[in-house]
């Protein structure tokens, strides 16, 4: 009797365990149906002229391509694009330069997604500015801030078949201060390709970033709501910032001009 009431009770156990099937992760059909749904939906809120209706088709397709994303546990650029657009013409600024940030860390050569992200930002009320040192960074070294990952790694490849080009011309020519040249002018290149990846890689390890998703929010100088405010007016929803820690549902902040505070974690979102 007490064998058979263990057996019961460990297949109870077993059954409150076991993953829920309803929410089992969707078949590549229902992605891809679901997906054509919310492209629809939102094909739809573009076309009517009723605002109530775009809002709540708008709300739907959001819904739907978030589905995708957590049930469906699919990550590309496209998809966050198609949501940072949905979350931007439903008027959610946050959400939509967050999404807009998941797509250009996934794929930093679209260009679609860099105009909308521009735009997006263009429409924030904080207007915070650069530090001068970081602007001039930033232009000394675009490369390593405009192209992305792959983009680096295909010219890296690129150049390295150059400085065989070279190097197989000059043994067939005989030695030429061109050939030298070019291979010495391409092999500083890759290194600055490489140098540039390594560096950016272990950022992204390193660093988190995040964007203020709530109306507005109180910056504040500790990680409590009776710290007194950092700064004379509250953030607003669409401003991005670098995360310095994190501690008991506080966000420590740190805003494009340096200057920091603490948030609730909350009223942002990390990418």
């Amino acid at each position: 009797m007490i064998v058979n009431r263990m057996i019961i009770l460990l297949f109870v156990l077993l059954l409150l365990s076991a993953p829920n099937w309803a929410e089992a992760e969707l078949s590549q059909e229902q992605k891809n149906s679901l997906f054509n749904q919310a492209n629809e939906t939102f094909r739809q809120a573009n076309s009517t002229t009723d605002p109530d209706q775009a809002d709540k088709l708008y709300e739907r397709a959001i819904l739907t391509f978030e589905k995708i994303i957590d049930e469906g546990k699919v990550k590309n650029a496209k998809l966050y694009y198609n949501l940072a657009n949905s979350y931007f013409l439903k008027g959610r600024l946050g959400k939509a330069i967050l999404n807009y940030r998941r797509a250009e860390v996934l794929d930093n050569s679209d260009e679609n997604v860099k105009k909308n992200l521009a735009f997006a930002r263009s429409k924030r009320i904080d207007k915070i500015g650069i530090k001068t040192e970081r602007r001039v960074l930033r232009t000394l070294f675009f490369w390593h801030y405009d192209f992305s990952l792959r983009i680096k790694f295909l010219l890296t490849c690129v150049f390295f078949g150059f400085i065989c080009i070279c190097i197989t011309a000059a043994i067939w020519f005989g030695r030429s201060g061109s050939w030298s040249v070019s291979a010495i002018i391409f092999s500083i290149l890759i290194l600055c390709l490489l140098a540039s990846v390594i560096i950016e890689s272990k950022i992204q390890a390193d660093k988190a970033y995040g964007v203020i998703t709530d109306k507005e929010v109180t910056a504040r100088q500790g990680d409590g709501q009776n710290y007194s405010a950092s700064f004379k007016e509250p953030l607003h929803e669409g401003t991005e910032f670098d995360m310095l820690e994190h501690r008991s549902g506080w966000f420590h902040i740190k805003l494009s001009d340096d200057s920091d505070g603490w948030i609730p974690e909350d009223s942002a979102e990390l990418i």
